[in-house]
């Protein structure tokens, strides 16, 4: 990844570099950290590179909220795209299409060539991760697919800047999940390149996944407009903001300004999940990351999560991931 990003004064910097065939070895993952600082704003960003897929993640703060970006002569890649927190728009000037970016959104976007501006709240945090295709690779992989990603791949091999939804989705916490076990990979050598390679397909096929339901929904959705997508998307907020002491959903219909019917049949639409069914997927995510501390005990860790009892906890891990706490440290 590699590109030329414009400040006020018109003077340019150029953030991130083009992949080497290094990364095309198939025995062989590459990676690297880099740390920018400009005057229009920070970044730290990690790109790992082997046969054929490209990993590119970090955060930025950026400080102008207009910028003038221009990207070209990059290897023609198909995008993953996982909006991770913060936010913006990117308007291509070269298609002119232009795409709204939401903290918690994903979007699968070919698009080989970037002349345009983007615009980012400034002083926020902005988290993105990436998973890169090389063209005829992601082709490859779709060729015996559905319709919908059939389709797609036909106007990437016609050349044709393309989203697969014109409407980004949220990302699901089994894509949370994955991306954090790419982030956190400690495997190194054949394993390393074998797990990466797993996961990057296993984030591909999620994200078709729900492309293919979002597709398929009835004309009875819940959500009738834009307000009614906001409003649940609030209440997810809301409710992970206060997992440890979860309001009822009267309590987060009344918070988010919806009523009741609207936020269970909306929530479950959305996030393919009821409230509490994916209020106890979070708890139990994030008590697998923290079981990864060996500083904290079982039942600190219950306790954080807001369990009544370690006994609750513990089943509730086992029936999840069907292996108790103590095994799975």
């Amino acid at each position: 990844m590699a590109l030329k990003i414009y400040d006020s004064d018109n003077k340019h910097y150029t953030v991130g570099s083009m992949f080497d065939n290094a990364g095309l070895q198939p025995a062989l993952v590459t990676e690297r950290r880099d740390k920018y600082s400009f005057p229009f704003g920070d970044a730290e960003i990690v790109q790992i590179a082997f046969s054929g897929i490209y990993i590119v993640y970090g955060d930025m703060l950026v400080k102008q909220s207009r910028l003038r970006i221009k990207a070209f002569d990059e290897p023609d890649m198909v995008e993953l795209h996982f909006a991770l927190a913060g936010g913006g728009i990117m308007e291509n000037y070269l298609t002119n299409k232009r795409l709204n970016i939401k903290g918690n959104q994903h979007n699968i976007i070919y698009s080989p060539d970037f002349d345009g501006m983007a615009e980012f709240k400034t002083n926020e945090p902005h988290k993105f991760f990436e998973v890169n295709f090389e063209r005829n690779r992601f082709i490859d992989l779709t060729s015996e697919s559905s319709n919908l990603l059939k389709n797609f791949a036909e106007n990437i091999m016609n050349n044709r800047p393309v989203e697969i939804s014109s409407e980004n989705l949220p990302i699901s916490l089994a894509m949370h999940s994955c991306i954090k076990d790419i982030m956190n990979c400690q495997f190194t050598g054949g394993l390393k390149l074998l797990f990466l390679q797993s996961k990057c397909l296993e984030l591909l096929a999620l994200q078709a996944q729900a492309f293919e339901e979002a597709a398929k929904k009835t004309v009875n959705s819940a959500i009738k407009s834009a307000y009614d997508k906001e409003r649940i998307y609030y209440a997810r907020e809301y409710l992970l903001a206060n997992a440890n002491h979860p309001p009822s959903l009267t309590e987060l219909a009344k918070t988010a300004g919806i009523n009741e019917f609207k936020l269970k049949h909306g929530f479950k639409e959305v996030f393919k999940n009821t409230v509490f069914g994916y209020l106890s997927d979070y708890k139990l995510m994030r008590a697998k990351e923290l079981l990864a501390d060996s500083s904290k005990d079982i039942k600190n860790i219950s306790d954080e999560l807001g369990y009544s009892s370690v006994q609750h906890f513990s089943s509730a891990f086992s029936k999840k991931f069907g292996i108790s706490p103590a095994k799975a440290r």
